[in-house]
């Protein structure tokens, strides 16, 4: 491996800084993504039945906020549940904006790792292409060892990078589709709070909560 990785020059350097930085990165929103830590099941019912029967303190409204991103959105509503009901509205999407920016964190510097590896391997094929050209500029194309530097050089950072960037782009577009997927599902959860607090949904609509 390490053969491999001196064959391919000093481009192999940045390449695979890319790709223990996409690995960090997938690991780490991997395990930030998880449904069950984003919208755990059941949270509006619990809270709600909680709200019912012994009422919400400040503590509860905190411990709420900290829990999860969806309680946080949750725990913006509650916060204002006795104020009109925009205002209550425009607290939520307040705090749903934060939550989305949170969860999308790393997103730009994944996108960004599966754009650059390719060009980077790209210039390790033209920087490679170059060193086989001088040196036949200097001995002439009558000794292949001569040649086989540059040449290898110019494959092996090109198929690293475009194989840093395969996974890093899949990866960036599944966590974009289950952070869509995990923004609108904290939305259908806000609008049953909203509306159930202002009268305007039986409160029996919030059995069942988010799903598992």
């Amino acid at each position: 491996m390490l053969e491999i990785v001196q064959a391919g020059g000093w481009l192999m350097l940045p390449i695979l800084l890319c790709s223990v930085l996409a690995v960090a990165i997938v690991l780490e929103r991997l395990w930030t993504l998880r449904r069950s830590r984003v919208v755990p099941p059941r949270l509006l019912t619990s809270v709600w039945e909680q709200m019912r029967t012994q009422g919400l303190k400040l503590d509860d409204i905190q411990r709420l906020r900290a829990g999860s991103p969806l309680g946080t959105i949750l725990a913006a509503g509650l916060a204002t549940h006795d104020r009109a009901r925009q205002i209550t509205q425009e607290s939520i999407e307040e705090a749903g904006r934060r939550v989305a920016h949170e969860l999308e964190r790393y997103m730009n510097t994944l996108g960004t790792i599966s754009m650059i590896t390719p060009l980077l391997g790209l210039l390790g094929t033209v920087v490679g292409m170059i060193e086989v050209f001088t040196v036949i500029t200097e001995i002439g194309v009558g000794s292949p060892r001569d040649l086989a530097g540059g040449i290898s050089q110019a494959l092996i950072t090109t198929a690293t990078g475009i194989g840093v960037a395969i996974p890093a782009l899949a990866f960036h577009r599944y966590f974009r589709g289950h952070i869509d997927e995990l923004v609108l599902e904290m939305e259908q959860e806000a609008t049953k709070l909203v509306e159930v607090i202002h009268g305007e949904r039986e409160a029996g609509a919030v059995e069942g909560g988010a799903k598992a």
